[in-house]
């Protein structure tokens, strides 16, 4: 962990809110590409029109797609409760990634910072995608910059307190920052996020398209606290060796303010419906909204319950919501992945 010193006043340095500030909105896009999902394409947009109806409960939804033709579809299936546009033409779905991540100012101010976004380090199509938080940005008449290093949002989590943490796998990869090293990469996140202090986890590379991202087994719940997810007991693979070591480095370690975390542990499904190789079975990919947090839930009844139990703890005052969206899942991410909030100023 690294104390990292801004040039400008604390009230001038641009910072990411935590993910519970108040919302102006959700944003969302549309998946749309058979040579991404090829025949899955059908479910996973049901899965990702059933998120997007059920934070509009809640919030406004923008759904961008690529085409006029591609949008009717999406407003078929997601109704009148969701806005969606084609100005923001996109690849793929994953907007917690391509979109820009919004930062609030000490004078009430909103802006957005652009993480370069390359496909996960060239893993993926995104000649739109890559364009995205551009083009978002533009349409909210909102200043921009464009960060020192290249990323993802889902790859980096913020406590907005001064505290973000990553894992090395995600960032400190070739793939994305090739020849920076760590300190240089730890430099440019706290200077992007207006943050002081980084936590860094180990993580896993080329496991997955993400190559370890935090925001499925470890998230802030509010400073000084956050959740991690761990596997059953008997479970000795990868992922579970790296939700176990995240959980260890997250009960020493301490935030920007000096406070030592406290974790608070979420056990994962012993029994999920999907067979899919790939299959993300986190209920801490979750969204937050305003006045609800919506996760989801793998029919292991038990586990279920007492994980929305354990978030209605974490969130108090918030209604938690648990949607079946297994086949989003099974393609490698989750309701957190596919969302990204828009603070209000």
């Amino acid at each position: 962990m690294t104390r990292y010193r801004h040039d400008r006043s604390a009230e001038d340095v641009p910072r990411v809110p935590a993910d519970d500030a108040p919302h102006a909105r959700t944003w969302m896009s549309w998946p749309s590409r058979r040579g991404v999902w090829g025949l899955r394409l059908g479910g996973v947009q049901a899965d990702i029109a059933l998120i997007a109806r059920t934070v509009a409960e809640f919030e406004p939804v923008v759904m961008c797609a690529p085409d006029d033709w591609t949008a009717g579809k999406a407003r078929e299936r997601c109704g009148s409760g969701v806005e969606v546009i084609t100005a923001i033409p996109t690849d793929d779905l994953w907007m917690r990634d391509i979109a820009p991540v919004f930062r609030r100012d000490g004078h009430g101010g909103l802006d957005a910072v652009i993480l370069n976004f390359n496909g996960w380090g060239d893993k993926q199509v995104h000649h739109d995608d890559a364009l995205v938080a551009e083009r978002l940005a533009a349409r909210r008449g909102l200043r921009h910059t464009y960060a020192d290093f290249v990323g993802e949002g889902g790859a980096i989590e913020t406590d907005g307190d001064g505290t973000v943490m990553a894992t090395e796998s995600s960032l400190v990869n070739k793939n994305r920052n090739r020849g920076m090293s760590r300190a240089e990469i730890e430099g440019a996140v706290l200077e992007a996020y207006g943050a002081d202090t980084m936590i860094w986890l180990p993580g896993i590379k080329g496991q997955d398209i993400t190559d370890d991202h935090v925001d499925v087994t470890s998230r802030f719940v509010r400073p000084g606290v956050v959740m991690v997810q761990l596997p059953p007991t008997d479970r000795t693979d990868a992922w579970a060796r790296d939700a176990r070591e995240q959980f260890a480095v997250l009960s020493a370690a301490t935030d920007a303010r000096g406070r030592r975390l406290r974790v608070i542990p979420v056990h994962g499904p012993d029994t999920v419906r999907s067979r899919s190789s790939e299959f993300v079975d986190s209920y801490l990919n979750f969204h937050v909204v305003n006045g609800g947090v919506i996760t989801a839930r793998f029919g292991d009844a038990d586990k279920d319950a007492a994980a929305k139990e354990a978030l209605a703890e974490a969130y108090p005052g918030r209604e938690v919501v648990q949607i079946d969206v297994d086949r989003l899942m099974a393609g490698g991410g989750g309701i957190h992945c596919s969302t990204m909030h828009e603070p209000l100023p």
